[in-house]
């Protein structure tokens, strides 16, 4: 069988030399992310994801946020020199989208739904994966590239204070993305006999 979608998806990839040569506008980007944020499901239909763009000013500071609140958690200056390089190749990049889930979205579905109650929270963070997949797959599309970063829970307070960050946004990933100057080195793929069963 033929799909277009095997091929966007095999476009997308973790890609860490990113620049801030972007052709397309900030508001251009900002409408593609959102239609492909809300163009993905989510569980009850019940939307938990949210999320921020930071672009300019507000994107260098939210990996100045990251360095620094590092610093603490490494052992030696040399493993933060290392770290600061890392963090200074985000910053880099020309945004970043920060993604939540609203916790109380969450606990409001838990109580309409007790039946349910405990599967919730997982079925929020399914959203969330898919979700930035579906975003990164679009921004590949359009000749973006991006990476997928964790600092949280380490800087959730730092964010919402930065940003203003309502209470009840659990902070998930953070996606910094910008024109491609280097490719992303080639990855295997695990055995199909390892990694499938097919039953009939």
């Amino acid at each position: 069988m033929e799909t277009k979608l095997l091929d966007l998806l095999n476009q997308r990839h973790s890609i860490y030399a990113l620049g801030k040569n972007v052709k397309q506008s900030d508001e251009d980007i900002v409408e593609l992310v959102e239609n492909t944020i809300q163009a993905t499901p989510h569980a009850f239909n019940a939307v938990t994801t949210r999320a921020v763009f930071l672009f300019g000013a507000k994107h260098d500071e939210l990996w100045d946020i990251v360095v620094k609140r590092l610093k603490s958690e490494v052992p030696t200056e040399a493993a933060y020199e290392k770290t600061k390089e890392k963090i200074a190749s985000f910053k880099a990049a020309y945004g970043t989208i920060l993604y939540f889930v609203d916790t109380d979205q969450v606990a409001q579905l838990e109580n309409d739904f007790p039946l349910y109650a405990a599967n919730f929270k997982d079925w929020a963070e399914q959203a969330e994966g898919a979700i930035q997949t579906n975003t990164w797959v679009a921004l590949a599309e359009n000749g973006i590239g991006a990476n997928l970063q964790h600092y949280n829970p380490i800087i959730d307070d730092l964010v919402r204070d930065a940003f203003d960050i309502p209470a009840n946004w659990k902070l998930r990933a953070q996606m910094d993305f910008g024109s491609i100057e280097a490719g992303a080195d080639a990855k295997d793929k695990m055995d199909k006999n390892d990694q499938f069963k097919v039953l009939k």
